[in-house]
């Protein structure tokens, strides 16, 4: 028979989580400790109302997280698993918190950036470190994320500027193609196409395809798709992944081969062949994205930093 907490896993919504920080840190403490007498002493509270707040957040999950053994008690599966992520979570809250003080202390703004990863095979690393030396009164934050994701974030101001690869449809969003950067084919190492220096449209439709990101949609997987199908070629996609390093890992595992930009064949992988591709309108865009008639002057001198960057890394390509 299950237990009332077991039974309730099921409800609960996550989106409907109200648990707080203090039963949290209630929890940590408790966890650490193994002992709720311990942990009262050292919260400074008295081991009823500490007792209470544990079975509530118990019951908020819908889990079990210690298991009570006489008078000593030990963190369920679950509970190791929540004590893990949650200690990473305050520490990083707790890096977001230094570097509000910081900011505030400083008189800086707060300047983000979205991008892609596959940008930080090209220029991106260059763009950065250009930007954080141009940043002496800004403080410079970089974030992950889908293009699509930059949209939302562009929207919500939690990003000033962004760098994808597909261009945003939003009224109140301008863009701007800093490069077109040829695609390459990847190959596992045994494949029968490895040895080519150079492959070409015919040789590559009939292959089985790993495209990323499987989501949020649309995005560079959508981009590619669209390039075999302006020519009347339709995929065959036997997997979708989030991340472009995990597509690289299932073409070394032989499950399908993928297409990439061609700035990741520095990446050093010797299961792994990058093929140049002999059709010239194969390219995927890197595109610049911030909020129209933002006034900052700092956003400017960013845009045109990112401008000039981008035109001498076409430049170092061609050579």
């Amino acid at each position: 028979m299950s237990s009332p907490l077991q039974s309730k896993k099921h409800i609960n919504n996550p989106a409907e989580t109200t648990m707080e920080m203090r039963q949290i840190r209630y929890f940590q403490c408790v966890a650490q400790e193994l002992s709720f007498t311990k942990a009262a002493l050292r919260l400074h509270i008295a081991q009823p109302p500490l007792s209470r707040q544990i079975r509530q957040l118990e019951e908020e999950l819908g889990v079990q997280l210690f298991e009570r053994l006489g008078r000593s008690i030990r963190l369920t599966d679950a509970g190791k698993f929540f004590f893990d992520k949650t200690m990473q979570l305050s520490a990083r809250l707790n890096d977001v918190v230094t570097a509000t003080r910081r900011i505030a202390e400083s008189g800086k703004k707060w300047f983000g950036i979205g991008f892609v990863p596959s940008i930080m095979y090209g220029f991106g690393p260059t763009l950065f470190r250009k930007m954080r030396a141009l940043g002496l009164q800004a403080e410079i934050g970089l974030s992950e994320m889908t293009t699509v994701e930059q949209l939302k974030a562009l929207r919500a101001g939690q990003i000033d500027i962004g760098f994808g690869r597909i261009t945003l449809d939003d009224p109140h969003i301008a863009g701007l193609t800093l490069l077109q950067e040829p695609l390459v084919l990847a190959v596992p190492a045994q494949h029968p196409l490895a040895a080519r220096h150079q492959v070409l449209l015919g040789d590559i439709v009939a292959l089985s395809y790993v495209l990323y990101p499987a989501k949020p949609r649309p995005s560079y997987a959508d981009h590619v798709i669209g390039l075999f199908e302006q020519r009347g070629h339709r995929l065959s996609v036997v997997f979708e992944a989030n991340e472009m390093q995990t597509a690289i890992g299932l073409v070394a595992a032989g499950l399908g081969v993928t297409l990439v930009p061609s700035a990741v064949t520095r990446m050093q992988r010797d299961d792994v062949v990058f093929i140049p591709l002999n059709e010239p309108d194969f390219t995927s865009p890197i595109v610049m994205s911030w909020l129209k008639d933002s006034g900052s002057p700092f956003l400017e001198d960013v845009v045109a930093l990112a401008r000039q960057t981008a035109k001498e890394a076409a430049v170092t390509t061609r050579k």
